[in-house]
């Protein structure tokens, strides 16, 4: 296992993470104590929860485990957790205010039966919240000592940067992560969102590595999924729905890139994709999302794994997200770069 800075934190985590959006629903107690074990034995430390992650089972789990297990090995874990979407229907059981936060976190730290978490992450981009307010509430838990340090998820470019931006205005705790959706067959944060993340130091904590279990191969071109899988029992899952990207040839570009490299080295498709997102910039962990004991053990398989430039190149092409001439393609690309000799 590799160890990565948590972003432009101190603190140190392995570079793959443990995610737990599972606990509590498609893997229950046993096999969720199972996994944090193995993740544990494997070198892992950071374990990644939610409150709103099956209902808040998933939390309750993990404070279960921490309580039953010694303290030599729990004080390896590296603890994160995230508030901001529905705990209950009222108008002010979402979001990011003050009052929301503050409840959320202290219901977070009972179930997870900690003082308190190591990386707090406000989980989306609340319009209606100023981010001044959401920022001093999390500077608050910080000085209370609830929080030690401060992450952001699923925000676009702008949003990061006009966070960053008020938290140094304001001398308040300064984001040092972000958690986006990044892997193979998403790459188009690379844009926006990636550049400006690097440009303020935060690290990236990428979530569904794998693309829903389209770069694992368990899915076949014009054959919609069936049995136990997330697609075989939903096949129109959320971003990964089978009909969208089984219908992309860049999708099947990807998986055969894939294919071949992991055949010649003798390594799962999935160790492959998690190999090439560990190479990229500014990457400090990666949400491994296993369903079961078997899949997360195949996943810190690719711990060791390193690829060569031709490997990355490969996948690279085969990824393109190919963006339109303006503003990312190569037209306006050009227009924000120039050579120091002058010119063109």
């Amino acid at each position: 296992m590799e160890y990565r800075t948590l972003g432009g934190g101190g603190a140190a985590v392995s570079h793959l993470a443990l995610g737990t959006m599972t606990f509590g629903g498609e893997t229950d107690r046993e096999g969720a104590f199972t996994q944090l074990d193995t993740f544990l034995e494997a070198g892992g430390t950071l374990v990644d929860t939610a409150d709103v992650y099956t209902g808040g089972t998933s939390e309750e789990i993990i404070g279960a485990w921490l309580a039953d297990r010694p303290a030599d090995v729990t004080e390896r874990v590296v603890l994160a957790t995230k508030g901001r979407f529905p705990t209950s229907g009222e108008p002010n059981g979402v979001g990011l205010s003050r009052r929301h936060l503050t409840r959320a976190l202290d219901a977070s730290l009972a179930r997870l039966g900690v003082d308190a978490v190591d990386l707090y992450q406000v989980h989306a981009w609340d319009p209606w919240t100023p981010v001044e307010e959401t920022l001093s509430a999390l500077d608050s838990f910080v000085r209370a000592g609830k929080v030690h340090y401060v992450g952001l998820s699923n925000f676009t470019g702008w949003q990061l940067q006009k966070t960053v931006d008020a938290a140094d205005a304001l001398g308040l705790a300064r984001p040092v992560t972000l958690q986006p959706q990044y892997n193979l067959l998403v790459r188009e944060i690379e844009w926006e969102i990636v550049p400006a993340a690097e440009e303020n130091g935060l690290g990236l904590l990428p979530w569904s590595p794998l693309g829903g279990g389209w770069l694992s191969g368990k899915y076949q071109r014009d054959t919609v999924p069936t049995g136990s899988t997330r697609l075989g029992e939903d096949p129109e899952r959320g971003v990964e729905r089978y009909a969208g990207r089984n219908a992309q040839q860049r999708t099947w570009d990807v998986i055969d890139a894939l294919q071949r490299i992991a055949e010649a080295r003798g390594r799962s498709m999935a160790q492959v994709a998690l190999a090439w997102l560990a190479a990229q910039p500014v990457v400090s962990s990666i949400v491994l999302g296993a369903r079961t004991t078997e899949q997360l053990r195949d996943n810190l398989g690719s711990a060791d794994l390193e690829l060569d430039g031709e490997e990355l190149v490969a996948l690279d092409e085969a990824s393109d997200p190919d963006p339109a001439d303006y503003p990312y393609g190569g037209p306006g690309e050009n227009q924000r770069s120039r050579k120091l000799t002058g010119g063109r």
